[in-house]
């Protein structure tokens, strides 16, 4: 039986009925009615992935063409990827910043040598549409494609299940791209995904949205996998989620994103808050995105206190003695890690690994230490 949130305004993906059929809950998010879980629980479904084969839908995600004389170098005047360097049919993660070299969004963008194809998040879509067609004017033309559907194929079955339907699919490396054919539904596929695990997403039509959804779940390694699963998925591999660990306020080398600012981008800037970015990269900034595993079995969750300092453990009332030095922005449970694990933000001064910290659980300091990322090693295929 699904439980369906009663907001009619509520969007939903072209492969909703599905969800229903496979027993989904729903919860609205970003303005969707989205599956949060199946049959399996969360916890069933993220352990599936991490073994087998996941299938997501992310639907909700929105996908442009960007066209124009030069897409590359005119995307680049509001990102510091070194987007003019992708070759053709590559993918590369790369972040829209603004003045303060704050994240207005993350996206993927891929080379397709005629254009640019980007996917960008749900919740921020719109203003993104809305961003490239302001400040692209007379450089590039921004073409929503809101008739597509978006499937991801993510754990380290996924390339042997996709390949039994497009054998083509199995040479793919991580980030690269193809236009492929399966049982006559025309699609454009990337290697690449957000749980860590091996995998692919899929933009399909979507009015055949629901026939290549069902030929995935006709192999036993496949199963239907909700929102729920994605996040604890993607924490444990270390991954950002935009509004939670990523926003406006935070600047992307606070984000410990540096990596996503390109060589020839880190010299010429060009680009949103590059002065800030610049002067961070070599001066550092004044916090750290860090991992935190917290000691004992109870999470910490997104705006948990982090503290510094001592004779508060296992108190309530962790006041004395101690000093905030962050927040958590992501936390739960980690099925894989088989315990509480977290991100967050904590002053700089703090974010070396080893670092023991405080976390204020409900009133009561609990000891935690910060670690490195990912949680998870990736298990992405580089060919």
């Amino acid at each position: 039986m699904s439980a369906v949130p009663t907001d009619t305004s509520l969007k939903r993906v072209p492969l909703h009925d599905l969800h229903a059929e496979l027993g989904a809950k729903f919860v609205p998010f970003a303005g969707y009615e989205m599956p949060v879980q199946y049959k399996l629980g969360v916890l069933g479904e993220h352990l599936h992935t991490r073994t087998k084969a996941g299938l997501f839908d992310v639907s909700h995600m929105g996908q442009l063409r960007l066209r124009g004389a030069n897409p590359a170098a005119a995307l680049e005047t509001l990102v510091p990827g070194d987007i003019q360097a992708l070759k053709p049919w590559r993918t590369r993660y790369t972040l829209l910043t603004n003045d303060q070299g704050g994240v207005l969004d993350d996206l993927m963008v891929t080379n397709l040598e005629d254009h640019l194809f980007l996917i960008v998040n749900a919740a921020t879509k719109d203003a993104d549409i809305a961003h490239l067609k302001i400040h692209l004017a007379g450089q590039a033309t921004v073409e929503p494609l809101p008739d597509r559907a978006l499937l991801a194929l993510q754990g380290p079955a996924a390339a042997s299940v996709l390949s039994r339907i497009a054998p083509s699919v199995a040479a793919m490396a991580f980030m690269t791209a193809a236009d492929v054919s399966f049982d006559g539904i025309e699609c454009f596929v990337t290697r690449s995904g957000y749980t860590g695990e091996d995998g692919y997403e899929i933009s399909v039509p979507g009015m055949q949205a629901e026939r290549f959804a069902r030929m995935l779940l006709a192999h036993e390694e496949v199963a239907a996998i909700g929102l729920g699963a994605r996040d604890s998925l993607r924490l444990e591999a270390g991954l950002c989620l935009y509004g939670h660990d990523i926003d406006e306020t935070t600047t992307v080398i606070e984000a410990d994103l540096a990596w996503a600012v390109g060589k020839r981008r880190r010299t010429e800037g060009g680009f949103p808050g590059a002065a800030i970015i610049q002067r961070q990269l070599v001066e550092g900034a004044p916090r750290r995105r860090v991992g935190i595993l917290p000691e004992g079995k109870a999470p910490a969750r997104e705006h948990t206190e982090i503290r510094i300092g001592d004779g508060s453990a296992g108190q309530s009332n962790p006041e004395p003695g101690t000093k905030k030095i962050g927040e958590i922005t992501s936390g739960g449970f980690g099925p894989s890690q088989g315990g509480p694990v977290a991100m967050g933000y904590v002053d700089a001064e703090y974010a070396a690994v080893g670092t023991a910290i405080t976390l204020v659980v409900r009133g009561v300091a609990r000891p935690a230490q910060v670690v490195a990322l990912p949680f998870v090693p990736h298990r992405y295929f580089r060919g």
